[in-house]
């Protein structure tokens, strides 16, 4: 017996699809405007990020202050004070020694690029001249490029040194008003909201503040182990540039994944330039030891509840953001992964349909089935 399509089956197809179709280019349209005035107040927002991010990491001592007592605009001030004093030690003692060597460092890179070059071309890769020059020469000019504008950007950027100047000020002033006040904000917010957001949103910026603050002090405090052990590595098969290197692994660890190659893509090209193949391996070697460590046993131990992403997704995440806003993107990348991670989660949770299991009763009434 032959089978027709259903004309009504399909016109009903047909506008559910076209529905469908209009409710996700209504949604993309309100993506791309907020984008939009995200890019026009960015100059506001990222201050905002900036306290943000940095009021995860002061939080915890300003809390114990709290605790013990101290009201909160003295534990505010005292910690915001000493943060100030450990950012000054840090541009003291690591800053300006690394800025130093930063030519020595670009150097080294370059050769170790340059040598890895020249063993391509080699066997057993064998790789033809031409497509080797072809590659090194783009490379050479996007870093040329490169080189040109942030030359150009510091002979005429007074304005951007200046904003640079006021952006740092405003995040250090959020910071400790973050820190003075930032408890009595959900309270606030739940006053000013109707219905039922009054929960809602409350509950979800709780849960967003805590996933961003353990990702913060997570990643800061796996970045600060890697940086030592892999120092100290250095520092042992007598590697230059060490200081710098270690302050790139520490800087390099809040970009999941990318971070932790390119920091480590220059250690062994710096190793390979000043002490020869034994000596980059070595380094190689150490460098794969302490990821696995990382991942197998400090991230465990340091972070108490995982962000909730696959590895495959950190990586889309940080490839996807420095596309659209470079480092800045490659940056905020992962945390705004997980934080979109959390409110869809909690809308799922608001979604769900509780169903009673075969034998549990009447949820109605309240009854079950004794086993």
């Amino acid at each position: 017996m032959s089978t027709r399509l259903s004309s009504t089956k399909t016109q009903a197809a047909l506008r559910t699809s076209a529905r469908v179709c209009a409710e996700l280019l209504l949604i993309l349209v309100m993506l791309a405007v907020a984008l939009w005035l995200l890019d026009r107040m960015w100059s506001v927002v990222w201050p905002l990020v900036l306290g943000l991010l940095l009021t995860t990491l002061t939080w915890p001592p300003t809390r114990f202050l709290r605790s013990r007592g101290w009201r909160p605009a003295l534990a505010a001030s005292l910690v915001t004070v000493v943060s100030l004093l450990v950012a000054a030690g840090v541009v003291a003692l690591i800053a300006i020694p690394v800025a130093s060597q930063s030519g020595e460092l670009t150097d080294g890179v370059v050769e170790g690029v340059q040598k890895l070059r020249e063993w391509a071309a080699g066997p057993p890769l064998n790789i033809e001249d031409a497509q080797i020059d072809q590659a090194f020469d783009s490379a050479v000019d996007r870093a040329q490029d490169g080189l040109g504008s942030a030359v150009s950007a510091v002979a005429t950027g007074v304005s951007t040194v200046v904003n640079g100047v006021v952006t740092a000020l405003l995040a250090l002033f959020l910071m400790f008003f973050f820190l003075k006040d930032g408890q009595r904000f959900l309270p606030w917010l739940a006053r000013q909201l109707p219905g039922r957001l009054a929960t809602d949103i409350p509950t979800v910026t709780a849960r967003v503040w805590d996933t961003l603050g353990s990702f913060v002090r997570s990643q800061a405090a796996v970045g600060l182990i890697d940086a030592v052990l892999i120092g100290l590595g250095l520092w042992v098969l007598d590697v230059p540039l060490v200081l710098p290197l270690a302050v790139l692994t520490f800087v390099t660890a809040f970009v999941p994944i990318v971070g932790a190659m390119f920091a480590g893509f220059v250690a062994v090209l710096i190793a390979l330039v000043s002490n020869g193949l034994t000596d980059a391996l070595l380094v190689l070697a150490i460098i794969v030891v302490v990821q696995q460590l990382e991942g197998n046993v400090f991230q465990p131990m340091i972070q108490s509840r995982g962000l909730g992403l696959h590895a495959a997704v950190i990586l889309l995440a940080v490839t996807l953001g420095g596309n659209l806003a470079g480092i800045v993107g490659s940056l905020l990348a992962v945390p705004v992964a997980a934080l979109i991670a959390v409110v869809w989660n909690y809308v799922r949770e608001q979604l769900t349909e509780a169903s009673a299991e075969p034998g549990d009763g009447d949820p109605a009434l309240g009854t079950s089935v004794p086993s």
